[in-house]
C-alpha cells in the first residue's frame, strides 16, 4: 500500500543536507540539491569520481567516519544512500528522532520524504510522485511530459515574474486577472517558440494590460516540414505545432497519419498543386497564409518532406518576409533521406560514393539547365526528386555523358509508408523497369553503386522487385 503524500517544494539556499553514501546513487541525489543550493555535507569512506571533484572544488564537504545522530545536528534533510541496510536504517531512526525528514534509497517505508521524478523548465518544475510505490510508473510519465512540455516554459515563466508586481496592479481582482491569463496565455506561450520574438510576447503582454484585448496579437507562420509520411518521424517541435495551430494548410502529400495529430478543432486547408496550376497554386497559398495571419490566427503550412529541399519553402519565406509576417521553420525528414534508410540504401559509402547530389525534374525551366557531366560522374549518388515521367531523359544524358550503363538504380515509391514498393535495376533499362512495375508518383529514384544494397539492406515492407534474370539461350540442332 503506498503512503499518502504532501506535495511540497523546499527552498533549500544556504541550508544544510545530510549525505550518508557516497556512490553513484548519491552522486545523483547530490547533484540535485546543489542545483536548489543546499550546503551538502557527504559522509562516506569513499566517493564516487563525480563527488571526488566536488570535494576538491570546496562545493561539498566530504568526512570520512562512521555515522553518529549528532552529524544531524543542523541539517533540514537527509539523505541515506549506502549499500548496507543497517546503516540505512540507522540514519532513518536518528533522522526519526530528531525531526529531520530523511530519504532512504531504495526503501518508501524508512523515509519521511520521497524525491520525485521531475521535469524542469527554467523556473517551472512539474513533479511526480507514485507513492514510493512505483518508481518506474513515475519515471515514465516524466518522459512523455518531457515530450508535451516545451522549453519556453521557462522563458514564459521569467516573463511573468517580471511583469508580476505591474499586472497585480492593473488587475487587482483576482477573477479578472485570472480570466485575462487565461485569455494572453492561449495567444503568447506559442509566441515564445518562435527564435527572438520573446520581445514581442512581452510587448503584446504590455499592449494588453494598457487595453487592448488579450488575444489581439498578430498571426505567425511556422513553416513545417512533414517527412515522408511516417508520423513518427516528424520532430517534436512540429507535433507541438500542430496541436496549437488554428490553422494547417497543407500539401497533397501530407500523410493522413500526420494530420490526425492536429489539434481537434483545427481548420485543415489541402492546397495541393495540380499538374499545370503549379503557378497559380503558389499565389492562391500566399494569399491564404495572409489573410489567416491577418485574422490573428496561428497558421502551420505543413509541407511533405523538409520545406527547403524542392519545396518552395524559400518563396513562402520571401512572400511572409515582404509583408513583414513573423515566422519560424521547423525542418522535417527529407525524402531522399527517408526513402533511402526504408529501402535499405546509405546514401553514401566509403567504397561506393563519396558525395551526394539532390536532384529534381520539376526546377525552373528545362532538364537542359542542368550540368550533366557532374552528375555522371562515377562515386557519387544522385537522389532524383519528382522524376517518374521523366525517366527517359535522364537515362539518354546521363549515358551520353559517360555515366555506366549498369550503374545501379533503386526507384522507391511511397518510401516509408505501409505502402512502400523498391524497384532495382540498372540504368540501362530504369525506363522500362519503371513501366514494367507501374510505379507511379509519389516515388524517388536514387542511382548509383550504393542502390545494389538494396537487395541485402532492405528491412522495411515488401522485399524489393529485382530484375528478371535473362533465361540462356538454348542450343539450336
Amino acid at each position: 500500500m503506498t503512503t499518502a503524500l504532501f506535495p511540497l517544494f523546499a527552498d533549500l539556499r544556504e541550508r544544510a543536507v545530510l549525505v550518508v553514501g557516497g556512490g553513484a546513487v548519491a552522486a545523483r541525489k547530490i547533484e540535485r540539491l546543489l542545483a536548489a543550493g543546499a550546503r551538502v555535507r557527504v559522509l562516506a569512506p569513499e566517493l564516487h569520481p563525480t563527488l571526488q571533484k566536488l570535494a576538491a572544488a570546496k562545493q561539498i564537504a566530504h568526512r570520512n567516519a562512521p555515522f553518529t545522530p549528532a552529524l544531524l545536528d543542523g541539517a533540514w534533510l537527509a539523505i541515506a544512500a549506502t549499500d548496507d541496510a543497517a546503516s540505512n536504517r540507522a540514519v532513518a531512526q536518528a533522522a526519526r528522532e530528531r525531526h529531520v525528514l530523511v530519504n532512504v534509497v531504495d526503501d518508501a517505508e524508512l523515509s519521511s520524504f520521497h524525491l520525485p521524478a521531475v521535469v524542469e523548465r527554467g523556473a517551472v518544475q512539474v513533479a511526480i510522485s507514485s507513492g514510493g510505490g512505483a518508481p518506474m510508473l513515475a519515471r515514465r510519465l516524466r518522459e512523455r511530459l518531457e515530450i508535451a512540455l516545451d522549453e519556453s516554459l521557462g522563458t514564459l515563466a521569467e516573463l511573468l515574474a517580471r511583469q508580476r508586481a505591474l499586472i497585480r496592479e492593473r488587475i487587482p481582482d483576482i477573477s479578472r486577472r485570472r480570466r485575462w491569463f487565461d485569455r494572453l496565455l492561449d495567444r503568447i506561450a506559442p509566441d515564445l517558440r518562435l527564435r527572438g520574438r520573446v520581445e514581442d510576447a512581452e510587448r503584446d503582454l504590455l499592449d494588453a494590460l494598457d487595453g487592448l484585448p488579450a488575444n489581439a496579437t498578430r498571426g505567425s507562420v511556422a513553416l513545417v516540414g512533414a517527412g515522408p509520411g511516417d508520423p513518427g518521424l516528424l520532430t517534436l517541435r512540429a507535433l507541438r505545432l500542430l496541436n496549437e495551430a488554428d490553422v494547417i494548410v497543407h500539401d497533397r502529400l501530407v500523410g493522413a497519419g500526420v494530420l490526425a495529430l492536429a489539434r481537434r478543432d483545427a481548420q485543415l486547408l489541402d492546397v495541393g498543386k495540380r499538374v499545370g496550376d503549379a503557378a497559380n497554386a503558389q499565389d492562391r497559398i500566399h494569399a491564404i497564409l495572409l489573410e489567416h495571419v491577418q485574422a490573428g490566427r496561428r497558421v502551420v503550412r505543413l509541407k511533405g518532406g523538409d520545406p527547403f529541399v524542392f519545396g518552395r519553402g524559400g518563396e513562402e519565406l520571401q512572400f511572409l518576409h515582404a509583408h513583414g509576417i513573423p515566422f519560424e521553420v521547423v525542418p522535417g525528414i527529407t525524402a531522399a533521406l527517408a526513402c533511402a534508410a526504408y529501402a535499405g540504401v546509405p546514401l553514401t559509402h566509403r567504397e561506393h560514393a563519396q558525395s551526394l547530389r539532390l536532384v529534381t525534374a520539376h526546377a525552373k525551366g528545362s532538364q537542359d539547365t542542368l550540368d550533366w557531366r557532374a552528375l555522371a560522374a562515377e562515386q557519387q549518388t544522385l537522389a532524383v526528386y519528382m522524376g517518374v515521367a521523366g525517366l527517359e531523359p535522364l537515362r539518354t544524358r546521363l549515358l551520353a555523358h559517360g555515366r555506366a550503363a549498369d550503374t545501379p538504380f533503386a526507384l522507391i515509391e511511397n518510401g516509408a509508408r505501409p505502402e512502400q514498393r523498391v524497384v532495382l535495376g540498372t540504368l540501362a533499362d530504369l525506363p522500362e523497369r519503371a513501366r514494367a512495375e507501374a510505379v507511379r508518383s509519389p516515388a524517388l529514384l536514387i542511382l548509383g553503386e550504393v542502390a545494389a544494397l538494396a537487395a541485402d539492406l532492405h528491412w522495411f515492407g515488401a522485399l524489393p522487385l529485382l530484375a528478371p534474370v535473362p533465361e540462356p539461350l538454348s542450343d539450336v540442332a
